[in-house]
């Protein structure tokens, strides 16, 4: 058979109809893939880029030393950071905000940072309703670390072996 002939056979006998629908019915008796979210979750990868958050070591010193690579490597210009001497002679964070309307998740400062203080934790419901909202503060960002730490920790360590 030509192909135009072939091609009036397949339209005159709806053949591209007939299987559209073979394929519909083979689908419709599989089990479904959707989530019900948000009752349902799927599962994130250790790498997925939320939130922003700092960590603290465990005796609950914070592990920012200041060396600022993160602001210095940020494409957005989101983070901003003050620092000042302590009595021991060691540098610490004063001020650290990071503008989550103009950060871009490109995860460069959690790659940058030499003591794992600041990363991109596994949350990824924070809408807000004002701009001002998405200005994270030293202390949001603290506090961002405590609620997340267990999650962050299992994914850094699950990650390990790849950075």
């Amino acid at each position: 058979m030509t192909g135009t002939v072939r091609h009036f056979v397949r339209t005159f006998l709806l053949l591209e109809f007939l299987e559209a629908m073979a394929l519909t019915f083979r689908y419709m008796f599989k089990p479904k893939t959707t989530l019900n979210y948000p009752f349902e979750k799927g599962r994130l990868s250790p790498r997925f880029r939320g939130e922003h958050a700092l960590r603290r070591y465990p005796n609950g010193e914070e592990r920012c030393i200041a060396c600022k690579l993160c602001e210095a490597i940020c494409p957005a210009l989101a983070i901003t950071i003050e620092a000042e001497p302590r009595a021991d002679g060691s540098r610490r964070t004063t001020r650290y905000d990071i503008d989550m309307v103009k950060c871009i998740y490109c995860g460069l400062c959690q790659e940058a940072c030499p003591v794992d203080a600041i990363v991109e934790g596994p949350n990824f419901e924070f809408a807000a309703e004002t701009r001002e909202e998405l200005m994270y503060d030293k202390q949001k960002l603290l506090d961002n670390g405590e609620r997340w730490e267990r999650e962050i920790a299992a994914n850094i360590a699950a990650d390990a072996a790849w950075r």
